[in-house]
């Protein structure tokens, strides 16, 4: 009751100061959780006035501080602010929402403890598992792409060195002389053309070939995400749809990426108040995607929030393709109540549902999706559910596959994570690099699964290095290394005929801890080549990477100091911050964390007079 009278209070307060100054104001002392939370008065009252007021004034901050171009800004925070005023609008101010909100929007607030709930089995364990046992047959090859992020708009010769987040566009101001031109295949500061998607389809249709079927685990769309809409996603959608099937010959299982959304990131709950959907989303998937997947899988995408489950071509593997956007940080939607949810969509009840079946017939499964569930841009609560989805179908689940991070690397869940050991490590996730070449050498996965256990028996990366002096005429594809080849003798308890186990990958890691020489080439494998790797990844940097590989939960590695080894966009920065997972930084969140900072750090002045009443509630306004 009594935030409701300080924001009514503030209304006529912000109506006659200058908003612009306010926010501005506002942002120079959003320094850490307490003042975040003393912000959101001044935001709820913003929010109060109506969308196109926020989304005005947050946007002509945006420009004063200079925090990117004029059209970055408006397109960036008139698609996604409304989602954000939605939010201030609906939860309290002093709940857990708002903590979660500060943490999501400005990475000040250590997040509360996970919310106890216990996901609803159909059945316990069984008393007997089934023993899945390898005959020794040839291995079948399948196929992992992530994150090829095609810019449909990718002009040649257009300049790519540019202000915007992305380059290699005609932005209509064309220079007169541009710098450095657009290639064909590509440049580092800019997203894909499509001619290096056919590029790399062709070569992974003639290395891998005879593959039984491919994955998919998403992000389709490139990174301007001030300038998507409702039209041109759905079609890129398609349009690298069509690039598959004329390219690929075995079946494409793909999963949705968070960049499978206009506005980016936008996909609202089934109890979200409000008229937008992520329909037109599920539509382009089923219109897209049915060639591969059949009837019965292309309607649980339309009931299913875009998730759905298919089996495998001539095996006793059920692919289970599960939306986790609904666990995404960035989904501001996500925010708009105080009202716990545990299991938004019903993602986690669906893909129960299908494990269950897979145990009931005596299937193996895999998990594909786009959000490694371990790192710190998903929402504990649900990696923490899902967690206990994976301790309860371990004998079931095979294998887990992401992408999302851009970087080829893999990750570990543990029966007890308290003693993360070779005998409790119960399930391995293995995350796909990317193609973009913002993010380094465009790169894809190849695995060789045992035909009895569907395990992997290795897994092989290729990628093409855009450094080579012939990359943008004849790019060549080679392997980068092989798990068999480069890993295994690392690990000598490893028998020639096993399975890359969990145990496998836990082994590995502790060699990693002893072997510096071998975690510094893991590091050059993590970024597709060591042109990208500027200085060694040391101290804080070796432990927080380790404990990421260390974890299928978010909250594992929450206090663990330090920063992880990150990949340099082609701007020099690094865009893969684990608070905003992907490349965010171009969307509203990443624009309000560095117009907090870039205010604080010019410490605005402002003329009290005019910006604030006299009668005006400094102890509010003065954040």
């Amino acid at each position: 009751m009594r935030a409701a009278l300080r924001t009514a209070l503030l209304l006529p307060t912000l109506a006659a100061a200058g908003l612009v100054d306010v926010v501005e104001r506002a942002l120079t002392g959003v320094v850490d959780c307490a003042t975040c939370h003393s912000s959101l008065p001044t935001f709820k009252a913003l929010a109060a006035l109506g969308d196109e007021r926020f989304v005005q004034t947050i946007t002509q901050a945006c420009i004063d501080l200079k925090i990117e171009d004029a059209d970055v800004c408006e397109g960036a925070i008139r698609t996604q602010g409304p989602i954000l005023a939605h939010d201030l609008r609906h939860f309290s101010l002093f709940g857990d929402t708002a903590t979660k909100f500060c943490d999501a929007v400005f990475g000040m607030c250590d997040l509360p403890p996970v919310t106890p709930w216990l996901v609803p089995f159909p059945k316990p364990i069984p008393d007997v598992q089934r023993v899945w046992k390898s005959r020794g047959r040839e291995p079948v090859k399948a196929m992992h792409f992530s994150d090829v992020h095609i810019d449909r708009e990718y002009t040649l010769n257009s300049e790519a060195k540019c202000t915007k987040p992305i380059c290699c566009r005609d932005f209509g101001e064309r220079p007169k002389h541009v710098q450095s031109p657009a290639l064909p295949l590509g440049m580092r500061t800019c997203d894909a053309p499509g001619l290096l998607a056919d590029s790399m389809l062709e070569a992974a249709e003639r290395l891998g070939a005879g593959a039984r079927f491919s994955i998919f685990t998403g992000d389709v769309i490139d990174h301007a995400v001030w300038d998507v809409d409702e039209e041109n996603v759905p079609r890129n959608m398609l349009e690298f749809t069509d690039q598959f099937a004329q390219k690929l010959s075995a079946p494409l299982f793909p999963a949705l990426g968070n960049h499978e959304s206009a506005p980016t990131n936008s996909f609202p709950r089934d109890t979200t108040e409000h008229d937008i959907t992520a329909d037109f989303v599920f539509n382009a998937q089923m219109q897209g995607w049915g060639q591969w997947i059949g009837e019965n899988a292309t309607a649980q995408i339309q009931h299913h929030s875009g998730s759905y489950a298919v089996m495998a071509p001539g095996m006793d593997l059920r692919v289970i393709s599960v939306n986790t956007q609904y666990w995404y940080k960035q989904n501001f939607w996500l925010y708009d109540s105080d009202e716990h949810q545990p299991d938004p969509n019903g993602i986690l009840s669906f893909l129960v549902e299908q494990l269950e079946a897979a145990e009931d017939a005596g299937q193996r499964a895999w998990i594909v999706a786009h959000m490694p569930p371990g790192r710190g841009d998903v929402v504990r609560d649900q990696s923490a559910y899902f967690d206990q989805v994976v301790q309860r179908y371990k004998h079931t689940i095979a294998g887990q596959f992401y992408g999302h991070t851009h970087a080829d690397e893999f990750a570990i869940g543990y029966a007890n994570y308290s003693a993360r050991t070779a005998e409790n490590a119960v399930s391995v996730a293995m995350i796909g690099p990317a193609m973009t070449p913002m993010s380094g050498n465009p790169a894809f996965k190849m695995y060789d699964i045992d035909p009895d256990t569907y395990e992997l028996m290795d897994v092989r990366s290729y990628y093409t290095n855009i450094s080579d002096p012939n990359y943008q005429l004849n790019p060549t594809w080679q392997l980068l290394y092989s798990a068999r080849r480069d890993y295994a003798p690392l690990v000598p308890a490893l028998p020639p005929n096993a399975s890359l186990s969990p145990a496998f990958w836990h082994n590995l890691t502790e060699v990693f801890y002893k072997n510096d020489t071998a975690f510094q080439t893991y590091i050059a494998h993590k970024h597709r080549g060591r042109e990208f790797v500027r200085r060694p990844c040391e101290g804080a940097c070796k432990n927080g990477t380790l404990c990421e590989m260390r974890t299928l939960r978010a909250d594992v590695c929450a206090q663990q100091s330090g920063p992880v080894f990150r990949i340099p966009d082609g701007h020099g920065h690094s865009s893969f911050a684990p608070e905003l997972g992907s490349c965010e930084g171009s969307g509203i969140g990443g624009i309000l964390r560095r117009m907090a900072a870039k205010a604080a750090e010019q410490d605005f002045v402002f003329d009290d007079s005019s910006a604030l009443p006299e009668h005006a509630d400094q102890t509010v306004m003065r954040l």
